[in-house]
Formats: structure tokens, C-alpha cells, sequence
């Protein structure tokens, strides 16, 4: 039997109820707000690693991974669950990935969000990229497993339940608000039979980006959180307002968090100047109370912040969100 094998099994031998042993206080939505059992706000700053999939059959998924997101100044990490691995490596075999990265985050005080990775117009069933594709049926499978398997668990903070929905200015067909709104109502009452404390996440339209519709028809459901990913080509100069328009003002009301923030940086530019994108989202959401996690801890997926896993070697844009963790965190 390879190394690789007796690694599995021997964490499918471990179990769900050892798993459950390794929990951090639980995070629960509030008003505007995630706070935990005290009832202390919570702000999470955070990085999104790649598929455990693609990383594991790297040969870089192991415990140091998260250390280092640790190091980074990260309370949270993302983890992006893409459809086409999910079936290729089986949802029992995919679980066993997760199962370690959740215990392993445990340990070190890491929160967790698994993170329904697709991209495109769920309704039509047409998608970005062949890996994105996926069905209602499949959506809803996944997270009848995912719920039912991580229920109890605390360490698990967060369940993005579709990471950006988008009709890719119409060629992946029509979708109403109303529509979208009534699955994802569908989805949250489906995890709620098996895990009723564990954040549902929400994302708008426009590659998760657009909450406007929250103005009218926001998600019948309480003890939820809204999703929104602000990239700096979304919208133009002057970003502010335009970001006060698309998204801010729901933080608000609902709590809110970008789970994916990130830019591309080039040798001599001025990544911590005071106009710099990077600067001015990270001020902008620390300011609103929006949680944030930056995309992507990575060596080849864009933006990635790693040059090297044999270094760990940073980027400019993962030092600037490493600095931007540790100076918000103080």
C-alpha cells in the first residue's frame, strides 16, 4: 500500500466524532455582525488556499500550509471545493481532505469556510469552464454531505453555498434575483435539517459582486451572511462610492464578507501607497466591518501570493496582505 494510501485510510479510520473533538468557539450571525459566544464582534481576516484537491496531488497538503497561513496574520481560511474534483476524487475520498484541513486549522485557532466553488448561472446549468460545471441536483448533494458531515463542528465557521453566480453578460442564459433568492433559501433550509449553527453564505450577482437586491428581496432567512468579491477592475475610479452603491450599504444591515479580494502586482509598484487599490479595499472594509479574505495562497492560480513552496517565498501582493493582516489585527 503507497504512503498516500495509508494516509486515507487511516484518516477515514479517525471519524467524524474525533474530528468533532478539535472545535473553536462557535461563530454565529448577529444583527450586522458575526460575533461568538460572547457575543464579541468578530472581524475575520483571511486567505483562500487552492482546491485541496489540486494541492494534495501536489504534494503540498499537509499541516505547514495552514501554519503559514497562520503566520500570515489569516483568523480564517477559504477553501475553494471545485465540482469537477469533488466527483473525480469522490465525495468520500474529498471529505477525507477536508476532514484533516478542519483538524488541522482546529489546532492552530484557524477558522474554516468550504466554499462551493462554480462559477455561473445554476438555473441554466451553463458555466464558466468545464471545471465549474455542476446542477441543482449535485448543489444540493453537496451540501447535504457537507452538512451533515461537519454538524457539531465549530471550526467550520462558514458554508459558501455557490461561489460566483453569473449569467457572463447573458451568454450563460437568464436568471431573476427572485429566482436565485428562492434557491438559495432552498439550500440553507436543506443545511439547516442537519447543522443549525454553521453560517450560511450568500453571494449577489455579477461574479458575486452586486448585493443591490438586497434593497428589495434580501434572503428570507435569518442567521446568514452576504458574500461580495470587490476585484479593482468591477468598477471604475473613484471606487468608494461605487462600492458604497454595489455592496457596502448592506453591511449596514446583514453582515457581510469578501471572500475574495486580491491584485495583480508588478516589481515597482507601490503596493502600500495610500491610493493603491489594496490599500484603499482593505481601509474600506475594515471601516464598514466586512470581513475579508484575500485570493489566493498560491503559486500558479492568479493572483497568487506564493513564488515558492520551497521558500514560501511571498509576492508583492502577499506581502502587502500580510502586512495589511498583521497591522488590522493589533
Amino acid at each position: 500500500m503507497s504512503l498516500r494510501s495509508k494516509f486515507f485510510f487511516a484518516l477515514l479510520a479517525l471519524g467524524p466524532l474525533t474530528l468533532r473533538a478539535q472545535t473553536l468557539p462557535r461563530i454565529h450571525s448577529m444583527g450586522n455582525r458575526f460575533v461568538n459566544t460572547q457575543g464579541d464582534t468578530v472581524l475575520f481576516r483571511g486567505l483562500s488556499v487552492a482546491d485541496p484537491d489540486k494541492i494534495e496531488r501536489e504534494g503540498h497538503w499537509n499541516p505547514a500550509l495552514f501554519e503559514h497561513v497562520r503566520d500570515m496574520g489569516a483568523t480564517l481560511v477559504r477553501l475553494p471545493v471545485h465540482p469537477s474534483a469533488w466527483r473525480a476524487r469522490t465525495p468520500q475520498r474529498y471529505l477525507v481532505l477536508l476532514d484533516s484541513a478542519v483538524r488541522w486549522c482546529g489546532r492552530i485557532g484557524l477558522y474554516v469556510d468550504i466554499d462551493w466553488h462554480s462559477i455561473g448561472n445554476l438555473e441554466t446549468g451553463l458555466f464558466q469552464d468545464q471545471i465549474y460545471n455542476t446542477s441543482l441536483q449535485e448543489t444540493f448533494s453537496f451540501w447535504r454531505t457537507i452538512a451533515q458531515h461537519f454538524t457539531g463542528n465549530s471550526t467550520v465557521a462558514f458554508y459558501e453555498l455557490f461561489n460566483e453566480p453569473t449569467t457572463y453578460n447573458g451568454q450563460l442564459g437568464r436568471v431573476s434575483w427572485s429566482t436565485w433568492k428562492k434557491t438559495n433559501e432552498d439550500l440553507i433550509h436543506l443545511v439547516r435539517s442537519f447543522d443549525r449553527q454553521t453560517v450560511p453564505l450568500v453571494a449577489g450577482f455579477d461574479w458575486a459582486y452586486d448585493l443591490t437586491p438586497l434593497h428589495e428581496e434580501p434572503i428570507d432567512a435569518e442567521g446568514i451572511g452576504y458574500v461580495v468579491h470587490p476585484y479593482p477592475f468591477k468598477r471604475g475610479q473613484p471606487w468608494e462610492p461605487r462600492w458604497d452603491e454595489d455592496f457596502g450599504f448592506a453591511a449596514g444591515k446583514y453582515p457581510v464578507i469578501a471572500t475574495e479580494i486580491g491584485f495583480e502586482w508588478k516589481e515597482g509598484d507601490p503596493a502600500d501607497g495610500a491610493e493603491h487599490y489594496g490599500t484603499r479595499i482593505t481601509q474600506y472594509l475594515e471601516q464598514h466591518g466586512i470581513s475579508w479574505v484575500a485570493w489566493v495562497y498560491e503559486t500558479t492560480w492568479w493572483p497568487g501570493m506564493l513564488k515558492s513552496w520551497d521558500t514560501w517565498e511571498l509576492t508583492g501582493c502577499g506581502r502587502f496582505f500580510r502586512g495589511a493582516m498583521h497591522a488590522a489585527g493589533r
